[in-house]
Formats: structure tokens, C-alpha cells, sequence
């Protein structure tokens, strides 16, 4: 998937940046806060001004955090289940302002209800792609597979959303959010079924 392909890249790109915060004394949890409160202001507030390129920009300047605290984390050598924690549920938070501010400006000066209707479908699905992996994690099954990962999300609806900010026809936008709406949808039910294979090649306990 696109996380995985461009993991080395970015990784070279950020770790100058990563070992500079490491000698200042910056935590990677910092980094992971900083990076969505950003993320969460970029969305909530240049999106319901309409403001959907400077937004996308402001967002782009803060969204590489969640690589950025990943590689800090490895120059620490520190693999921690709290600092897991905190980046995934503070990722579902950055995602939902995303999604919620493309929905505020839509439903309101942006008039377009179908895109609105669109970005709260994503989000709402997008949630349910995270909630079914870590659910499954939490029971003991695996279920990491799927076409519309956090990355492969977040890159198309940024794109596209910040093009649109520069002109491009909103049907542009529109059509991008029912695929991801679909490709999530596909994805849940992707992660459903591995999860009940697994469940049901499980041996019963003996009585």
C-alpha cells in the first residue's frame, strides 16, 4: 500500500528533523499532539471558510507529524504501547475534523449537499475501518488487510480537496468521496470476513 512504499522516503526526508527535536528535547508524543492539533485547526478552520487550498496546505504542513513521531520514536529505540495508543486514537481525531470541516463548508456557503452528504459518509466509515482492526487486535485475530487504508485516504481527499480550492469542478471532489466511501465500505467488509474466517478456523475448547 501507499504507507508502505513511501515509508523509505519519507524516513530519509524526516529523520535530520527527527534527531534535531531529539536534541532539543522534544518528545515524540509532542510531536504527535502538536501535529494534530494542526491538523484538527486546519480542517475546523480554513475549510468552513472555504478556504480549501490554504486549508489543504496548512493540513499538509502538519500531517507528516504522524511519520515524524514514528521515526523519533525508533531513534529512541523506545517501542511503547501508550505512545501506540495515543497515535492511533489522536489519528481518528485528526481524520474526523477533516472530513467534518469538508461538511461544514459544503452544507452551508459551499452549497453543495451530495460532497457534505459525501464527507460525513467517509467519515463515518473511515471510523468504523479503524474501529474493526483494533477490535479484532483486541480479541486476538489480525486484520490489517483492505483497499483504503489511513494513508491512501487522507492522500486522495487532500489532493483533491486542495485542487478543487484552486478551481477544479467540484464533481471532481464529489466523485473522489464516493469512491473513498465505497473503497471503505469494501474494506470494512473486507476486515469483517478475514476476522470471521479466522474466528471460524479457531478449534472449539474442548468440554
Amino acid at each position: 500500500m501507499l504507507n508502505r512504499h513511501a515509508r523509505g522516503f519519507f524516513t530519509a526526508l524526516f529523520t535530520p528533523l527527527a534527531r534535531w527535536l531529539l536534541r532539543m528535547g522534544v518528545s515524540p508524543d509532542a510531536v504527535t499532539i502538536a501535529g494534530t492539533l494542526g491538523v484538527a485547526a486546519g480542517a475546523l478552520v480554513f475549510y468552513p471558510m472555504g478556504q480549501l487550498f490554504w486549508g489543504t496546505v496548512f493540513i499538509t504542513a502538519f500531517i507528516f507529524s504522524d511519520v515524524l513521531d514514528g521515526i523519533m520514536a525508533r531513534m529512541q529505540d523506545v517501542k511503547s504501547r501508550w505512545g501506540n495508543f495515543l497515535d492511533s486514537t489522536l489519528d481518528r481525531i485528526a481524520d474526523g475534523a477533516l472530513f467534518a470541516g469538508l461538511a461544514v463548508w459544503f452544507f452551508t456557503g459551499g452549497g453543495s449537499t451530495p460532497i457534505a452528504a459525501a464527507a460525513m459518509v467517509c467519515l463515518v466509515l473511515g471510523m468504523v475501518v479503524s474501529y474493526a482492526r483494533a477490535k479484532a487486535e483486541s480479541l486476538g485475530f489480525t486484520a490489517n488487510v483492505g483497499i483504503a487504508e489511513r494513508a491512501e485516504r487522507l492522500v486522495s481527499v487532500l489532493v483533491v480537496t486542495g485542487l478543487t480550492g484552486l478551481g477544479l469542478p467540484p464533481l471532481v471532489l464529489l466523485a473522489t468521496l464516493v469512491l473513498l466511501a465505497l473503497a471503505s465500505l469494501i474494506t470494512v467488509v473486507q476486515r469483517v470476513a478475514s476476522v470471521r474466517r479466522q474466528a471460524l478456523a479457531q478449534p472449539f475448547p474442548a468440554d
